[in-house]
C-alpha cells in the first residue's frame, strides 16, 4: 500500500476492491452483493459497504436491488450497443485529438503503459494486461488535451473499461495499441483514424464471442444468487 493508499477513506477503499473484482471478473455477473457479508468480507462496517455500492450503481455496474444487497450488472446486447455506439463517438475523437497536441512528456507516459500491457500480455497475465490496455485509452483521452471530453469520458469510465476488457487476445490487442501508438507519435491523424476504426471492430468482435460462448448470466449464476435477504 502506498502512503496514499493509507489515508483512502474506508468507502473509497471498497468501492476499488469491488470495482477491481467486477472489472477482473472475479464477481460474476449477477453475482449477490449483500451489505453484511462484504463488510465481514472487508473488514469494515457497512456504512462504507453502502457507499461503495452507491457508487457502483451509479457507476453502471451494479445492479440495486431491496433492502440491503445488489447484483453484478448483467450487460445486455441492448446494453453493450449503445456502449459500443458512444464508446466509438468518444474514443475516435480522443485518438484524433491525441495525435495532434500529444506533448512529449504525455507521449512518455503512453509509451510506459504500452510496455506494461505488451510485458503482460506475452506473459499471459490476463488481469494485468486488461487494466493496462483500459489505462492506454485513459492515458490517450487525457492527451487529447480537452477537458470537456474528459468530463463527459469519466462518468462512463467503469462500463467503457468493462467492455474493453471482454477480449482474450491479448497480445493482439497491445500490438493493436503499439501500432496506434506509433501513428500517435508521428502526428498521422489519418492513419490514427484508420487504425481505431480498425481496433474498435476487433473489440466489437471480441464481445460477441464471448456472448456466444454463454458467459454466466444472473440466470445461470452460482449459488450466491439466491434471494437471501441481507
Amino acid at each position: 500500500m502506498t502512503a496514499s493508499e493509507g489515508f483512502m477513506p474506508e468507502s473509497e477503499r471498497v468501492t476499488r476492491q469491488l470495482r477491481d473484482e467486477i472489472l477482473d471478473g472475479v464477481r460474476r455477473p449477477g453475482s449477490r452483493l449483500v451489505e453484511r457479508e462484504l463488510a465481514e468480507a472487508l473488514g469494515v462496517s457497512r456504512l462504507p459497504v453502502r457507499e461503495a455500492l452507491k457508487t457502483l450503481v451509479s457507476e453502471g455496474l451494479v445492479t440495486p436491488r431491496p433492502r440491503t444487497w445488489a447484483v453484478v450488472r448483467e450487460f445486455t446486447a441492448s446494453d453493450i450497443a449503445d456502449l459500443d455506439e458512444v464508446r466509438a463517438a468518444l474514443e475516435t475523437l480522443a485518438f484524433r485529438l491525441a495525435a495532434q497536441r500529444h506533448t512529449r512528456a504525455g507521449l512518455e507516459k503512453l509509451r510506459a503503459v504500452l510496455d506494461t500491457e505488451l510485458e503482460a500480455a506475452r506473459a499471459g497475465d490476463a488481469v494485468r494486461a486488461r487494466r493496462a490496455a483500459a489505462d492506454f485509452h485513459q492515458t490517450v483521452t487525457s492527451l487529447a488535451a480537452n477537458e470537456l471530453l474528459n468530463e463527459l469520458e469519466r462518468p462512463l469510465r467503469s462500463r467503457l473499461r468493462w467492455l474493453m476488457g471482454q477480449h482474450d487476445d491479448l497480445l493482439g490487442v497491445a500490438l493493436e495499441h503499439e501500432a496506434l501508438f506509433e501513428a500517435i507519435a508521428a502526428r498521422d491523424v489519418r492513419r490514427v483514424e484508420s487504425l481505431v476504426l480498425h481496433h474498435q471492430a476487433t473489440s466489437r468482435d471480441a464481445v460477441l464471442g464471448h456472448r456466444r460462448q454463454g458467459v454466466p448470466t444472473a440466470d445461470h449464476a452460482p449459488d450466491d444468487t439466491s434471494e437471501r435477504a441481507g
